[in-house]
């Protein structure tokens, strides 16, 4: 098959990628052997569909509202029957997409789930934690899983950031509906989280939130 499907190894789970559309966009395929999720679909329903290769799709994750992250959404949904997942406040431009710089390009996609912070997005055994991360959009979010409640209890915790923490950087606040102020409170979340978190980001390269400590959370927060 000619696209490049990436495996990332040593996670409490089993992760794998493609990188899509024109902003080169990370979709991750994750599954404990028992569920599996796809988050932000960016575009490409079939291409997606290859890649999970008949495994049953039980839920798509979308971190937020932004077209690149959520263009194949509606078309994998009807493919598969599996509910979306957002958070409300983005909810709005994923089921009608109004961005002036975004509408030619959105696809609208309806929301069968909103989450909130704390709530648990649970496919197959994994129980994933939903952090609110508003900075780049009102309702980013980003999500967390522990190696207990994963299938490699040896392996390391994982966290969606969806594009709110890359390697070396954060996600852009000069969109409308973005905030700096928004963006600083929600990285001092993310820096409450261990060490050795594996972070799948929107876009660029994996990381952890050791080496971000280090980089992103020295420069744009005060921590203790």
């Amino acid at each position: 098959m000619a696209m490049d499907l990436y495996e990332v190894s040593g996670l409490c789970v089993d992760v794998k990628y493609l990188v899509m559309g024109v902003l080169a966009n990370n979709v991750y395929i994750i599954s404990d052997g028992e569920g599996t999720m796809v988050v932000d679909p960016s575009c490409s329903a079939d291409k997606i569909m290859a890649a999970l290769d008949g495994a049953r799709v039980d839920a798509i994750v979308l971190t937020h509202g932004h077209f690149d992250h959520t263009g194949a959404a509606a078309e994998l949904r009807k493919a598969t029957g599996a509910p979306v997942i957002a958070s409300a406040a983005d909810a709005p431009q994923i089921e009608r997409p109004s961005d002036a710089d975004l509408s030619t390009r959105g696809v609208p996609c309806p929301v069968d789930r909103t989450v909130a912070q704390g709530d648990i997005v649970e496919v197959g055994s994994m129980k994933w934690k939903v952090i609110e991360t508003p900075g780049h959009t009102p309702g980013s979010l980003c999500l967390f899983d522990i190696p207990q409640f994963g299938n490699h209890p040896e392996g390391l915790p994982v966290l969606i950031s969806g594009d709110t923490l890359f390697a070396g950087t954060i996600g852009r606040t000069d969109f409308e509906g973005g905030s700096m102020a928004d963006m600083r409170a929600s990285l001092k979340k993310l820096a409450a989280l261990p060490d050795d978190t594996a972070v799948l980001p929107g876009h660029n390269s994996l990381t952890t939130i050791g080496a971000e400590r280090r980089r992103v959370f020295a420069l744009y927060g005060d921590p203790e």
